[in-house]
Parts: structure tokens; sequence; C-alpha cells
């Protein structure tokens, strides 16, 4: 099957060269809008941009506000102080993750706690997370959800949209609700992808996105919190560096953060999502095109759940072990065609081996078996002229 694999792919990019992961693609109005930055001299992060960039952002996902921040990071760090996570909480993730969503917990001196995900979303199982807080937590009298054996406030859920499909959302708000748990979303791989005809991250209490190179549209570095009114207005403020408003003294109320997302990088997001939408169709009909390649063979190509829209940012296939992963893996990349396993379960980290952890089967089934191939947007040679892209 790899053969027949890599001369799909090899078709598909029309191209004998190495063929990337996901690679951005600028076929729009983005150097016109970065030049404009340049040329009003607004290139950090003050600038009509920004404010545009979040602006239409919050029109295209449907939540009240965003953020713009530097990074996706620093979108859910804030996020989760936001949430009222403190030094000493639990926040409840998936262990199959980037490892960013671990890191910002850690960033609040919270403890991650791993709960496993579902086999046909690779998202946070609702079941699970309601297995392990029956097992271990108790509401206090305030209603406070603690653990029984130290009394650690499980302050906060954090599910990710894994590769852009849609979590159990349904079951993890239930759940959440029940225990009185901050749901917050790390939906940094699925802009343009909804759940029910709703957008990923306007579930929960935040939501947050990324634009690093490698998702689906990019600012070359970026993030966002989606949330309402009044906690957008304590984000800008914590993402200034809690500076408050003055003609020329330099007065900052609180421990504040430089999380501001510049001008120039705002300038190319607001061109990028012009064309979302175009790239999301050209991402689904490749994810099309793999799963009829990998119908009737031994590999499993990995669809959207049931009721979603996905935004199919990284396609996959689900091998039958980790040996035929292994190869598939190692033929593929020898020929320039690059795929990738999933990622290492965090649990398996040396920052994070000793966190509490429910059990994580479906994780480690999936960690030996899951294989990312080649997902870029592919620019229709008309628009390619001159861009050095698919």
């Amino acid at each position: 099957m790899s053969d027949q694999l890599i001369q799909f792919v090899r078709d598909h990019f029309d191209t004998k060269d190495f063929i990337p992961l996901h690679a951005p693609v600028f076929p729009g109005r983005e150097k016109e809008y970065v030049a404009d930055t340049i040329e009003s001299t607004f290139v950090s992060s003050v600038g009509a941009y920004v404010d545009r960039f979040e602006q239409d952002m919050a029109g295209y996902t449907g939540s009240p506000k965003a953020v713009a921040t530097v990074n996706g990071t620093a979108a859910l760090h804030i996020a989760l102080k936001l949430a009222g996570v403190e030094s000493g909480d639990l926040v409840i993730t998936q262990p199959l993750t980037f490892v960013a969503t671990c890191n910002a917990i850690a960033y609040c001196n919270a403890e991650p706690v791993f709960v496993d995900v579902d086999r046909n979303t690779l998202g946070l199982s609702a079941n699970a997370l309601e297995a392990w807080l029956t097992e271990n937590t108790s509401l206090d009298s305030e209603g406070v959800c603690r653990t029984r054996t130290d009394n650690k406030v499980v302050r906060a859920c954090v599910p990710m949209h894994t590769f852009g499909h849609p979590a159990d959302l349904d079951g993890l708000i239930s759940v959440t609700r029940r225990w009185n748990i901050a749901l917050i979303e790390d939906a940094a791989e699925s802009l343009g992808s909804f759940y029910k005809g709703k957008h990923t991250g306007t579930f929960g209490t935040l939501g947050t996105l990324s634009f690093n190179g490698n998702k689906i549209m990019t600012t070359g570095g970026g993030g966002m919190i989606l949330t309402d009114e009044a906690l957008a207005s304590r984000a800008k403020h914590l993402t200034t560096t809690a500076k408050k408003p003055h003609t020329y003294e330099y007065i900052h109320d609180e421990l504040g953060y430089n999380y501001r997302l510049p001008n120039l990088n705002a300038a190319l997001g607001c061109a990028q999502l012009e064309q979302l939408e175009t790239f999301i169709e050209n991402k689904r009909a490749l994810a099309a095109a793999y799963e009829d390649l990998f119908s009737g063979t031994k590999l499993e190509f990995v669809k959207e759940p049931e009721g979603c829209r996905s935004n199919y940012w990284l396609n996959a296939v689900i091998c039958e072990d980790k040996l035929q992963r292994n190869e598939l893996l190692k033929t593929t990349n020898k020929q320039g065609v690059m795929t990738r396993p999933i990622w290492a379960l965090m649990n398996h980290l040396a920052m994070y081996q000793s966190c509490r952890r429910g059990n994580l089967s479906n994780a480690e089934w999936l960690e030996a078996r899951v294989v990312n191939l080649p997902s870029s947007v592919c620019v229709p040679a008309s628009v390619r002229e001159g861009l050095n892209n698919c």
C-alpha cells in the first residue's frame, strides 16, 4: 500500500520534490495587506488589522468576542487563568495531544490529569471523564469538585479537537456541568470545524485557536481566545501587560503578559481568513480522495464524526499494528513524502509522567497505529504561478 500512497500523493501535489506534511499557501491578498502595515509603520501590537482580525474571527466563528494573542499556547494560558485555574489545581485533559496543551496548564502551576479519548473522534471521552470523576472526586458543601484523597480542586477540563475533528461536545458539556468544572476548548487545530452546526471553540466558557505556520490558515505565529464580552475584556487587559489606558502615564494594575498579536501578523491573518472556506473545500476534497484510496485496504482512514463538519487539518490513517505503522513511516519518508506518527502520549514525557491518569487504553492503542499524511491545501495551477507551494 505504501507505493500506491506515495504515487497518489505525488500525483495530487503534482511534484517529484519533497512533499511536506502541511505547508502554508498565500494565494490571496497577503502581500498587499502586509505591505500596508509596513507603509503605515504600525507593525507591532497596535494597528487596524489587529482589530479587524478579531472582529472577522468573531464573526466567522459566531463567538461574542475574539482576542488575538501572539500564539495558541499564550491563548490557552490566559484562558485557563480567566477560568480561575490557580496554583495547585487539577486540570483534566487528554494524553493524546500536542505538548502545548499541557504546557499551558503547567504555566498556571496546575497539574494535568490525563483521561482517555474516544477512538472515533480521537478527542477526550465523556465516558472516561465521568468514570474518573466518579472514582476519584466528589462535590464539597459549596459545590466545588475535589479529589477525595488530597482535597485538590478540579478546576477545568480541556478537550482538544484532534486533527480538526470535533470531540463529543454534548457529552463533555453534560459531564462538566454536573461536576461544576469549567470547559475550555483547545480548538487550535479545528478552525472551520463545526459540531452540529456550531463552530468548535464556542461551546465552553472559553475556546482557543492557533494560527501557527502549519495550521489550516496562518499568521506566521498567533492565536485567539473565543469567549464572552466580559472575559474578553479581561483577556485584552491581561495580554497587554495589564496596562490601564492613560494619555501618557504607565500604569499597570496587576501581573500582565506581553501576549498581543502584532499588526503585521494580523494583516496576514485577515488575508488568509478571506480564503478559509476555499481552503476547507480543498482539504475536504483531498480527504474524500484519501478515503477512496484506502477503501477496502488494511488501513482505516480517520473520518469526521457523525453530525460534524471537520476541516480535516491533518489527514490520518490507522494501521493494523505498530509494525505496519513503522513500515509505512519508513517507506514514505525515505521516498520524500513526509508522514508522521501521532504525538507521544503526554504521560510518557518526563515532565508529565508522574501526573494522575485514568485508564488510557484507547490513547495507547491509537499512539501505536496512527499515521498523519500530507494534507496541504493545493493551490490550482492558474493561481500557483509565482508561488512556491503545492
